[in-house]
Parts: structure tokens; C-alpha cells; sequence
């Protein structure tokens, strides 16, 4: 198609009041009084169509014309030539002008522009209202889509009824607001208009609206009413499970979703690697590894690559982790942090650095924050002072990385390990910001280790001002303090402490461990006697420790 050229529109559309050709009531939110508007006060350039149409073309030229529009400038000259023509009142070319600032960037910018033109509009339809929610959407005030939606419902009394594409949007902008409340609201009004057996965006969008707001059970129901789900949806739900750490519930629904003959992409499969390393489920983890054999995922996809990487480490494999690494067509700053982050896990200090060092040399990638703060744990375990030193020194100058909170933490804890607490309030004395928790912390953790009562009271005294209100964070500071006093043979600063815990009415939240066998995974509580099998438990670890006993 033959693109005609641009010219100045300035020689051809004059500068003019737009008082005196549309009547005050088309704008209600304009004042002519306060202010004259002039379209071409600045130099402008549009398509030959829009010029001519400045004479006698129809407004369907125009409509095209104004899909061709790039800038907020060629779409307010466009504008000027429906109004010169009198086609502003037509609703059908006046919403096509409207959805031209959809693709524009910056929305927030456009969007008073666009409420302008909604506000011409005398005959609004659902086409009208979609728009607006979706340039909404895209505002930094995405809330106000609720607001148009609203105005749809009771426009001219009987109101304007909403089709299933006005659900979809207004569920996006529900969502980018954070409007979970209004979910069960939305909900209601898509079953009782036959929308949400009929549209399968609209059944995702309100069970991401229930994930996002941690309501699984809700978004669990709204699933099992859908007859057949798409493995978005499937998706959807797994992933809300796994990123509330609940990756037992995870994978549960992809054994369920496999058991329906559904074939997972590439999302589930990394939503479903990702619940093996939170609850180390090897052996689910190696049959999702051999199902990516097959397809050969793990050298197309660097993501799907990077969460393989990631489970291996996490569930103890730190041999196949890097076996897998090396097999990696393309690697990022994630797949770099998968692997690091294992070596800090094990303490391997050495290989963390090596990696830090490759990263930038073999494949050219820039270390972020995370991976930063993965060799400085690692550095931390392995007891690499000098080199978690001089990467924290350097890695403004060279990374480009300001140091956080977290990254002292981990020099904190290195310097603790070693031995030099001295050096360790120091250098929490010298930081740019305010010491959290997680710094003071670590300098307890080092304080009981070197039995320092001095600086594990100064510790404790700063963690309890932060975490005022944090009953665990305070039982924890308070029990290592006790430690330290009882270590030093302060008995009664120890027993003062006790006291203080019972007095502030603390408990311990108890331990847990968690055991996969033969593909099942049980969890076990300290002090719970609801365990099914708990006689059988009790039995196995009596006999454990006569035979351990005999050994000895």
C-alpha cells in the first residue's frame, strides 16, 4: 500500500476558537470562558489524508487517518478535522479517535485527553466504555476503570449493558489497582450474565484477582466450576500455590492436571520445578527432568533451564545442578544466580567467586543485587573474608550495585565468623543507612558463637527497639541473649530473661521437618501428636536409638 506523504498542517488548518464551532455543552469538563484552545499552535505533521480531509473527504477517511495517528499531536489535529466536518457527534468515528490513544506511551500523560473526547461523546456504548477501562488499565490510577464501569451501568438511567470483553477489561484493571475487594462483586455480576460459562479470559482474570489476593480457596472454587480449563488456567492456580510457598498444594494440582490428560507448557513446568525445590521432592523433580528430555525444553528455554538448575541445588544434587548448567544453550543473570545460590547453600565460597568471575568473562552477563548477595553467603559459609570484603568495597565502582542491608548482613556475619566482632561494629557504625534487623542479627548470632555478652546485649537492645511488636523476632533475640549469659555463667541474667519471655507471653513456634518418600511427602512437627502413625513413629525411634546405642 502506498503511504502518502507528511506535510505541515499548519499551512492548511487554521488556528481557531473552539468555541465558535462546537456549542459549550459537547465539553461539560472545558471552560471557553477561562480558556481558548488552539490546535495548531505548534507545528504539526500528519498524513496527506488528514490534510485533505480538511476539505471534503467523509469521515470514514478520517477514521483511518486517525489510526495511522503515532503522536498525541497528530491525534488532536485529527480531532480538529471532525469537529471542522461535524463528524464528532458520529459515536462509531469518535470512538474510533478514542482507541488511537491506546497504543500511545505514556498513558497517564494521554489520559486527560482521552477523558476529553469520552466527555464529547452524547450516545456512549459498550465500545466507548471498554476503551476508557482500558486506557485506565494502563494509568498509574487504574482504579478509575471501576469508576467509568460504574457510570456504564446508570448512564441515561437504564444504563449501558456490558459485554464480556467490558468483564475481561475491567477485571485487568480490578487487578493492576489491587482491587481484590471488589472481586466477589464482579464475580456475581459475570454468573448473572451468563458471561463467565461463556468467556474463558473472564474465568482467568477472576481467578487471578482471587490468587494475587491470597484467597486460594476461593480461587480453587472458582476453577472447579469451570467444566473444562485450559492449562492457563491450570497455570494460574499452580503458580498461586507455589508463590505462597505452598508447594506440596502445587504440586498436587499438577499430578491432578496430568491424571486429566493435560499437556503442561512451559509455565507449568517451571511453576512445578519450582514446588519441588520449596519442599526438596526430588523424585517428582527427576521425572519432570526426564519429561524435559523428551521435549528438549532444557536447551530451547533458558527459564525452564534456569528452574531445573535451581531445584537440583536446593534439594541437595549439587553435582547434576551444575551438569545441567553447563548443558544450557543460553544463560542469564538467573541461571547464574540458580547456581551460585547453591554453591552458598554448601559453603562453597571458592566456586562462588569463580562464578562471579566466568559470569562476566564467558558469557558477557552483568552480576544484579541477588547474585551479589548469593557470593557474599558464600563467601560468609567458606569463611572468605577477603574476598567478601572487597567485592562489598568494589561493587559500587565495578558492579554499578549500591550495597543494601542484606549485603552488609552477609560481611557482618563473615567478619562474626571470623572472629572480629571489633570490625563487625565498625563497620555496621559506618553504614550509609540505618541498620536493620538483619544486621544486628547477624552480629548476635557472632556474639553467642565468641560468648561477647558486651555486644550481644547491644545487639539484643537494637533488635528489640526494630522488631517492637514481632513476638518471634523478639523470643529469638531474647533466647540467644539468654544463651550468651548462660554461656558466660551468668546464671541469673539467664534466668531474668526466662522471665521476661514468660512475662511477654512468647512461644516458640516448633520446628519442622519434611521427608519424601517414595514420591510422598510427610511433614513432621515438634511436639504434635496428631500424627496418624504416631505410635508407629514413637516404635521406629526407640529401636533407632537401642540399636545406636549397642554400636556405641
Amino acid at each position: 500500500m502506498h503511504i502518502l506523504p507528511f506535510f505541515n498542517i499548519s499551512n492548511i488548518v487554521p488556528v481557531f476558537n473552539i468555541s465558535n464551532i462546537v456549542p459549550f455543552f459537547i465539553f461539560p469538563r472545558l471552560s471557553v470562558k477561562s480558556k481558548t484552545f488552539h490546535f495548531t499552535t505548534t507545528t504539526t505533521t500528519l498524513p496527506m489524508s488528514v490534510l485533505l480531509s480538511s476539505f471534503h473527504q467523509p469521515w470514514k477517511t478520517l477514521i483511518l487517518a486517525s489510526q495511522r495517528c503515532k503522536t498525541l499531536k497528530h491525534i488532536k489535529s485529527t480531532h480538529a478535522s471532525f469537529i471542522i466536518h461535524n463528524h464528532h457527534r458520529n459515536t462509531y468515528a469518535i470512538s474510533k479517535l478514542l482507541t488511537s490513544l491506546l497504543p500511545l506511551p505514556n498513558p497517564n500523560k494521554h489520559f486527560p485527553y482521552a477523558s476529553l473526547i469520552f466527555d464529547s461523546i452524547q450516545s456512549r456504548n459498550a465500545f466507548v466504555y471498554d476503551t476508557m477501562i482500558r486506557i485506565c488499565s494502563r494509568t498509574s490510577h487504574p482504579h478509575l476503570g471501576v469508576r467509568y464501569f460504574k457510570l456504564m451501568l446508570t448512564e441515561e438511567d437504564e444504563g449501558v449493558s456490558p459485554s464480556y470483553l467490558t468483564f475481561h477489561f475491567l477485571l485487568v484493571a480490578c487487578l493492576n489497582a489491587s482491587l481484590f475487594s471488589v472481586c466477589k462483586q464482579v464475580y456475581s455480576l459475570v454468573v448473572k450474565n451468563g458471561v463467565f460459562a461463556s468467556d474463558g479470559h473472564v474465568q482467568t482474570g477472576i481467578m487471578r484477582l482471587y490468587v494475587e489476593d491470597g484467597v486460594l480457596s476461593d480461587a480453587r472454587k472458582v476453577f472447579d466450576e469451570i467444566p473444562h480449563p485450559d492449562v492457563v488456567k491450570w497455570d494460574v492456580l499452580m503458580n498461586g500455590y507455589v508463590k505462597r510457598g505452598l508447594g506440596s498444594e502445587g504440586l498436587s494440582v499438577f499430578r491432578e492436571m496430568l491424571s486429566r490428560g493435560i499437556e503442561p507448557d512451559k509455565f507449568l513446568i517451571t511453576s512445578a520445578l519450582t514446588a519441588c525445590a520449596q519442599g526438596g521432592v526430588l523424585a517428582q523433580g527427576k521425572w519432570i527432568h526426564e519429561l524435559l528430555k523428551k521435549r528438549k525444553w532444557i536447551e530451547s528455554d533458558v527459564f525452564v533451564g534456569t528452574a531445573l538448575v535451581d531445584m537440583y541445588a536446593k534439594c541437595g544434587c549439587l553435582e547434576t545442578a551444575v551438569e545441567v548448567f553447563e548443558k544450557l544453550s543460553k544463560r542469564n543473570v538467573f541461571s547464574w544466580a540458580a547456581l551460585i545460590g547453591g554453591y552458598a547453600a554448601y559453603g562453597c565460597g571458592k566456586e562462588a567467586v569463580t562464578c562471579l568471575e566466568k559470569m562476566e568473562g564467558e558469557d558477557g552477563v552483568k552480576p544484579d543485587s541477588v547474585v551479589l548477595l548469593a557470593v557474599l553467603a558464600a563467601c560468609a559459609h567458606g569463611g572468605f573474608l577477603r574476598e567478601g570484603r572487597g567485592i562489598l568495597d568494589n561493587m559500587e565502582a565495578r558492579y554499578g550495585v549500591t550495597p543494601k542491608h542484606e549485603h552488609y548482613s552477609c560481611i557482618v556475619d563473615l567478619m562474626c565468623r571470623a572472629g572480629r566482632l571489633d570490625e563487625a561494629v565498625g563497620l555496621i557504625e559506618e553504614m550509609p543507612m540505618k541498620p536493620l534487623a538483619s544486621v544486628w542479627g547477624a552480629l548476635l548470632n557472632g556474639c553467642r558463637t565468641h560468648k561477647n555478652v558486651e555486644m550481644g546485649e547491644l545487639a539484643v537492645k537494637n533488635l528489640l527497639e526494630l522488631e517492637k511488636g514481632n513476638a518471634d523476632e523478639e523470643e529469638a533475640a531474647l533466647v540467644q541473649l539468654s544463651s550468651i549469659y548462660m554461656t558466660a555463667q551468668r546464671n541469673g541474667e539467664a534466668s531474668k530473661i526466662r522471665q521476661m519471655i514468660g512475662q511477654r507471653g512468647i512461644r516458640k513456634a516448633p520446628g519442622c521437618s519434611v521427608l519424601e518418600v517414595d514420591g510422598n511427602v510427610t511433614k513432621f512437627v515438634s511436639g504434635d501428636a496428631s500424627h496418624p502413625n504416631l505410635l508407629q513413629i514413637h516404635t521406629i525411634i526407640h529401636l533407632l536409638s537401642v540399636d545406636a546405642l549397642q554400636i556405641l
